[in-house]
């Protein structure tokens, strides 16, 4: 089956591949675009976030990551959307949990990780009470802001996927302490190997989303 990615940065996701692929067990062919495919640096610096703006932050290509701001990038996922369904994909999964609007369109299923997360998480957590860890100092707030939908309590720590080790070490010991029950890696940067590590030093549940959205996919692409 031909399925559908795109990631918000640019493509290919490489980083998020080596941890999904296995999942669908050879049955799907994967076709990937991204909303800073073809962009320097200097020019995705130009879509800096401002102030009321709703923040993003993705991998590139070299391995490096940068912030900006989704207005900017809407009109290429449309591209990038319009680009694989006239490839011939049977749906198309979004390589981003960031919330996104219904002005992106398509004739085939777009499938959101926060959408699966919103519905997930809640079932997940016997407290109503989580840690998600998002990106960047950025992205705190709105995070928060989110999640308060859908839990009673949830703090929001930053620490990058795309930064250093010691950085994500020191985000599991400060969780390590809190009363949450269940810790939400929240961008689809996180590596496999990143939730284990949460999970072995904060003793905590902990959600990954970019294997929980393969394994959704999944469900549809197992047949034989």
């Amino acid at each position: 089956m031909k399925i559908g990615a795109v990631t918000i940065g640019q493509a290919p996701r490489v980083d998020v591949t080596v941890d999904i692929m296995d999942i669908f067990n050879g049955k799907i062919e994967l076709l990937q675009r991204g909303g800073l495919d073809g962009l320097t640096k200097e020019q995705i610096a130009e879509f800096k976030p401002e102030e009321g703006d709703y923040v993003l932050v993705s991998r590139l290509t070299d391995g490096t990551s940068m912030t900006f701001a989704e207005r900017y990038i809407l009109p290429r996922l449309q591209e990038c959307i319009n680009e694989l369904e006239a490839e011939g994909v049977r749906l198309i999964m979004f390589f981003c949990t960031g919330d996104f609007p219904d002005s992106l369109t398509a004739n085939v299923p777009l499938v959101y990780p926060c959408n699966i997360l919103n519905k997930v998480v809640p079932l997940l957590t016997k407290k109503s009470n989580i840690v998600t860890v998002t990106p960047s100092p950025l992205q705190v707030e709105q995070c928060e802001k989110k999640w308060s939908e859908y839990v009673e309590t949830v703090k929001a720590i930053p620490a990058s996927p795309y930064g250093s080790w010691e950085d994500l070490k020191q985000a599991a010991e400060t969780i390590k302490g809190m009363d949450a029950d269940l810790v939400v890696l929240d961008c689809i940067g996180f590596t496999q190997e990143m939730k284990n590590m949460f999970a072995r030093e904060t003793g905590k549940l902990v959600v990954l989303p970019r294997t929980l959205l393969a394994r959704v996919i999944s469900e549809l692409t197992d047949v034989e």
